[in-house]
């Protein structure tokens, strides 16, 4: 049975997530407060980690962070907050998701199934596969995951990987933004294709000498991404 931590401060909340989650057929723990969840989510193994923002001790970002220091288990952030600063922020400390309150419990059900498999299809892939992409300085390790950018190692968050190694393994195809979100994220109708959007930037500040004029990943307008060979 796939375990998940939910951090969350409002009783209520918790435990109606905890419900929807537990009938879909997950363990779930949950924690009401930021220091304790970080302990939590730092020492043990979870399979999917659910975060609120706002709690007392640590917020949801910094937690985020500390998590992404160490492994790369699937976090879904959740905030009543809706500016985009927020999202971009959660998204760029390494969080796979961000929804906003109110949401529809069936429709975190569906975004937490949808990281788990992704996250398992990768973990499984990883064990078959020992190839390395190098274009023009850029090195890209499928099995360890790793990344080096004019022979120094990069890090990348778990998506921002996946984003950049799609695009890397499909070269001079134009992709666009609902391509890449489907690919990666799983998801069709659910979801926010800005994300999208947030993780090109954070690649391309990692990989390109001059991320305002990009020569690995082109936008192409109107259409969406390509990565150039």
């Amino acid at each position: 049975m796939k375990k998940i931590l939910i951090v969350e401060d409002e009783e209520s909340i918790a435990e109606l997530e905890r419900d929807y989650l537990e009938i879909s057929g997950f363990e779930v723990e949950l924690c009401n407060n930021g220091d304790a969840g970080e302990r939590l989510a730092v020492e043990n193994n979870y399979d999917l980690i659910i975060l609120d923002i706002m709690l007392p001790g640590s917020d949801g970002f910094e937690i985020c962070r500390k998590i992404r220091k160490v492994k790369d288990t699937p976090v879904i952030l959740v905030s009543a907050r809706k500016e985009d600063i927020d999202k971009i922020r959660g998204l760029g400390l390494g969080a796979d998701d961000y929804i906003t309150k109110p949401f529809s419990p069936s429709e975190l059900v569906a975004r937490v199934k949808a990281h788990m498999s992704r996250y398992q299809r990768i973990l499984g892939n990883a064990l078959h596969t020992n190839d390395i992409i190098e274009i023009r300085g850029l090195k890209i390790d499928k099995n360890s995951r790793k990344v080096w950018v004019n022979k120094k190692e990069t890090a990348f968050t778990a998506k921002e990987f996946d984003i950049l190694l799609f695009l890397a393994s499909n070269p001079n195809h134009v992709f666009t933004k609902e391509d890449i979100f489907k690919h990666i994220w799983d998801l069709d109708s659910v979801g926010d294709i800005a994300t999208v959007t947030v993780h090109i930037k954070k690649i391309r500040e990692k990989i390109e000498f001059d991320s305002s004029k990009p020569q690995y990943i082109e936008t192409i307008w109107g259409v969406g991404y390509r990565f150039k060979v």
